[in-house]
C-alpha cells in the first residue's frame, strides 16, 4: 500500500488494486489542485476545500455518506460526527471514513470538531495508520487532536489540515502537535503492508507533493 499527502486533508492512496483521494480541495485553498485519475473518492463534507471532486479528471465513484460502502476489493465505513463541539450548530456533520487495504486500517476523521464518544470509537474500531486534523481554528486543536490520538492509539500518525506556505487561510502550525510527541520523522510518502508499521506508535509528517 502506498500514501502520500497533496496538501490539506487530501491523501492519494494506492492498494489491493485500488486507487483512492480523499476530501479533494479546489483552487482556492492554495495547493496545487490534484490531479491524480483515481477509482474512489471519499468526502468528509460538504464544503469547498474538502469536495472539489468536480475538479478531478475522470469519473470516480464518490462516497460522502455514513454507513457501510463496498467497493471492489474494499468496504469503507462512514461514522457520522460534527465539525465543530455543539454538534455540528456551528458547522454542521462530519463524516469519518475507515477501511483496509494490504491488511493495514486506515482511518481520515475529515474536519473532526471534537473528541470522540464511545459509540463513535466502538465504530472506528482497530486503527493502524490514522489522518489526523491537527490546526485548529475548523477543527480539534493541537491538543484535542493529540487527545483523539490517545483515544484511537493507531501506531502511525500522520497530521493534516495545519499551517502551511500554500494555504491561504490561516491553521495553527504542525509544530503545536509535534511537539507532545517523541517519535516524529518525516518522508514524502509511506508504502508498506502491516508488517512495516512502527512497533512504536509514531508520527510521520508527510510532504505535501
Amino acid at each position: 500500500m502506498f500514501i502520500c499527502w497533496l496538501g490539506h486533508a487530501c491523501f492519494y492512496c494506492q492498494g489491493e488494486g485500488v486507487s483512492l483521494l480523499t476530501d479533494p480541495f479546489d483552487e482556492e485553498v492554495g495547493y496545487p489542485l490534484p490531479k491524480k485519475e483515481v477509482d474512489v473518492v471519499t468526502v468528509s463534507h460538504d464544503h469547498y476545500d474538502h469536495n472539489a471532486v468536480s475538479f478531478l479528471p475522470g469519473e470516480p465513484v464518490v462516497i460522502k455518506e455514513a454507513g457501510k460502502h463496498p467497493f471492489r476489493s474494499l468496504e469503507f465505513n462512514g461514522i457520522s460526527v460534527f465539525h465543530d463541539e455543539v454538534k455540528g450548530a456551528r458547522r454542521g456533520k462530519n463524516i469519518i471514513f475507515t477501511w483496509e487495504m494490504d491488511g493495514v486500517r486506515l482511518c481520515h476523521l475529515g474536519d473532526l470538531g471534537h473528541l470522540l464518544d464511545e459509540a463513535a470509537l466502538h465504530s472506528i474500531g482497530r486503527v493502524d495508520i490514522l489522518m489526523v486534523p491537527v490546526g485548529g481554528v475548523y477543527t480539534v486543536d493541537a491538543r484535542g487532536a493529540r487527545e483523539v490520538v490517545a483515544q484511537l492509539r493507531p501506531r502511525l500518525v500522520i497530521p493534516m489540515h495545519y499551517r502551511t506556505p500554500h494555504l491561504s487561510f490561516d491553521l495553527e502550525p504542525l509544530e503545536n502537535f509535534t511537539h507532545h510527541f517523541e517519535r516524529v520523522r518525516q518522508g514524502k510518502s509511506w508504502q508498506g503492508t502491516a508488517e512495516d508499521l512502527p512497533d512504536e506508535q509514531e508520527v510521520l509528517v508527510l510532504d505535501y507533493q
